[in-house]
């Protein structure tokens, strides 16, 4: 087996008060360390120049600010040109460990997963720091995310702290990928395109000093479109271009069975207001039966859907871990 070369990023945005710790505790098994200055204000690149000696360390600068996602994306290239094998992405703000670090390399090293990410759903101890708004905010993104990027067991999906296989970063298409807050969203999305394998790694809610630019008032409505985009699409391409098979067909069936009751029910329920008669029973039947049987159809579908979650990782080979 061989030994993996594992890299760091830092999307570095007002982060100055913190980000020297972060590196600091970063372990010797990490060959490189990825700091993107992201127009930061507070020339966070040039401050992480000034205060380290560590020679890992390489500062990414970016003329016009891009957003965490155009952060990550651009330590994403670099460690593909440097031929890294796992690109590991934690915050400089110190919500997250990097002592957790291999928790989150070890399943890829195994050949067990494609791209791993931080939960701080697993444990309920873990959520005694986490405000009410972000809990309840976190766990409704978390269902809308299973239905648009199809990994049902994957919780807390604006989870920053991930780590992903060099080789998958190949065959995403980065320039595609969201580059503000829906950006680990949109990774989930892409991945379940390629049929990658991810899985969780529990870890504990951090809360520091730095105070959240993420309002799940202000984002809730524009991650709720994105999402609905995301799983029309996800249904084409999986259902319908990609296979046809008995999930596609569970689909198809439930809606046109689901229209044709609700369209027929209309017509008659409007009927009998223009005529003043009381639709009889068998039309009320005529009328329910087919959106009963509908809705069976696409719960099946969802079942389908479910347990068609990818389990075979796309990066078997199996290296020296962390």
């Amino acid at each position: 087996m061989t030994a993996m070369r594992i890299a760091i990023a830092i999307p570095c945005y007002k982060v100055t008060r913190h980000v020297m710790n972060v590196i600091a505790a970063i372990g010797p098994e990490v060959e490189v360390i990825y700091a993107v200055d992201d127009a930061c204000p507070e020339h966070s690149g040039k401050f992480i120049e000034e205060h380290t000696h560590d020679p890992r360390v390489r500062v990414i600068y970016h003329a016009e600010n891009q957003g965490v996602g155009g952060a990550v994306v651009s330590a994403y290239r670099a460690a593909i040109a440097d031929g890294m094998d796992v690109v590991v992405k934690i915050d400089g703000d110190g919500q997250m460990n990097p002592a957790l670090m291999r928790h989150f390399v070890r399943p890829i090293a195994r050949g067990k997963a494609d791209y791993t990410k931080g939960n701080r759903f697993y444990r309920p101890e873990s959520l005694r720091g986490m405000p009410a708004v972000r809990l309840i905010g976190n766990a409704a993104l978390s269902f809308i995310n299973k239905l648009s990027t199809g990994y049902w067991p994957i919780m807390d999906p604006t989870n920053g702290y991930t780590a992903i296989h060099s080789a998958v970063l190949r065959q995403l298409p980065l320039d595609k990928l969201e580059r503000r807050y829906f950006f680990e969203s949109d990774m989930l999305y892409r991945l379940n395109v390629l049929r990658a394998v991810v899985q969780d790694v529990p870890m504990d809610a951090v809360y520091a000093d730095e105070e959240s630019s993420l309002r799940v008032s202000k984002v809730l409505p524009e991650f709720l479109g994105k999402h609905i985009a995301r799983f029309f699409k996800r249904y084409v391409y999986q259902y319908l271009v990609r296979d046809f098979n008995i999930g596609s067909l569970y689909s198809v069936l439930g809606t046109l069975l689901c229209l044709a009751g609700l369209l027929f029910g209309s017509a008659r329920w409007l009927h009998s207001i223009a005529t003043g008669l009381p639709a009889s029973s068998g039309t009320v039947m005529a009328a329910a039966l087919p959106i009963f049987i509908g809705i069976q159809f696409l719960i099946a579908f969802l079942h389908h859907d479910v347990s068609s979650v990818p389990r075979e990782p796309l990066c078997t080979e199996v290296v020296d871990d962390a």
